[in-house]
């Protein structure tokens, strides 16, 4: 770049009143011309962003009116659709609560037909229910009085077999509560009365053939007897081997064992050795024993009644005494008294109390049936 020139100053001779002048500065030819270019050059690119954004804000006013119509487009569309709808709904609303009236008409119609067969039918199962029950508290009375689930079992048995030819679906949990109460009843091991008193009266019977420890007659008899069934047979054994040995002595010979054999049988039944474990057992007078076996009788009567009348604690201690007293006054080694003793001991464990179950979930399985749930 060209500095300024300075030209210098004539020589101050004197002073001169006049100011001095100031010094002139000349430029040159190209000082300023970047300056120049800079501010064009900032010009130039001025304008050319604001004619860039002079476009977009065209262009995005363009689309800004575009999408304006097309969304008052799509709006009146909305509106015609919305109001096409709303036509289309009001003729729904109108049809459905004609439809709802109409199947409304149908239910009520179907409920009378329903309620017309149920009555139809109804009939019919209610008094095949109502039979049923009747049967089983008739049923329940007979078991009370008779000890026995036979007539409780009967009843049920008829009743399953009843509702399962009728088929009924709402009778099905009746039919099963019969099951139930039928397995129940099945279960449950109840004495048999009846069997129990003939085994009472059978021992009854006994009583007055039973020997005593005290009956030395008894024991007699049974000698004889003995003596009895031997007799024909020593007389056999002589004869055959006197028919063998051919001769008189042989015939002597048996002869004389058989009076031996009865000369001992006397004196075996003269004395009499027996072993007796309750001593007040020999203080039974003869003529005593007639009331200790009617007391015995009195004790297996008692013990019938209560069998009868299902106080089997009662009918127990009766047993027992009658046991007590067999073992006590009779003779164990006859084989009448251990019969006597094996019948009492089987009425002794077999009459025990048990309670009858009631069908219970049979009667809810009715009511709930009859009630019509």
């Amino acid at each position: 770049m060209n500095q300024p020139v300075v030209e210098p100053s004539p020589p101050q001779a004197a002073i001169d009143p006049t100011p001095p002048e100031m010094p002139v500065v000349r430029a040159g030819f190209g000082a300023p011309w970047w300056l120049l270019l800079l501010t064009v050059a900032l010009g130039a690119g001025a304008l050319w962003m604001a004619w860039q954004t002079s476009q977009r804000v065209q262009s995005l006013e363009q689309e800004l009116v575009r999408r304006q119509q097309d969304s008052a487009t799509l709006a009146t569309e909305a509106r015609v659709l919305a109001r096409q709808a709303q036509d289309a709904s009001r003729d729904a609303v109108a049809k459905v609560a004609l439809l709802e009236s109409r199947v409304a008409e149908n239910t009520v119609q179907r409920a009378q037909l329903d309620e017309l067969l149920q009555s139809m039918t109804r009939s019919r199962d209610e008094n095949m229910l109502s039979d049923i029950e009747t049967a089983l508290r008739v049923a329940m009375q007979q078991a009370a009085i008779t000890g026995s689930t036979e007539p409780l079992l009967a009843t049920l048995k008829q009743a399953d077999e009843r509702l399962a030819r009728n088929a009924q679906p709402r009778l099905e949990r009746v039919r099963r509560a019969v099951v139930h109460d039928l397995d129940r009843v099945r279960a449950v091991a109840v004495s048999d009365i009846s069997t129990l008193v003939i085994k009472v009266d059978e021992a009854v019977r006994m009583v007055d053939d039973l020997p005593l420890l005290v009956q030395p007659e008894v024991r007699r008899g049974a000698a004889a007897d003995d003596k009895a069934v031997r007799t024909p047979a020593v007389p056999a054994a002589a004869s055959a081997a006197a028919a063998a040995a051919g001769g008189w002595r042989a015939e002597l010979v048996a002869r004389w064992d058989l009076l031996v054999q009865r000369v001992l049988d006397e004196a075996r039944s003269l004395v009499r050795v027996t072993r007796i474990d309750q001593p007040e057992a020999m203080l039974v007078a003869p003529d005593q024993a007639y009331f200790l076996r009617e007391n015995i009788k009195l004790r297996l009567l008692n013990a019938r009644l209560a069998l009868l009348s299902r106080q089997f604690g009662t009918a127990q201690s009766d047993l027992r005494e009658v046991q007590i007293a067999l073992e006590r006054h009779f003779d164990r080694g006859s084989r009448r008294v251990n019969v006597m003793a094996e019948l009492l001991r089987q009425v002794s464990s077999q009459s025990r109390g048990v309670v009858v179950p009631r069908p219970d979930e049979t009667f809810a399985a009715l009511t709930a049936a009859m009630a019509g749930r």
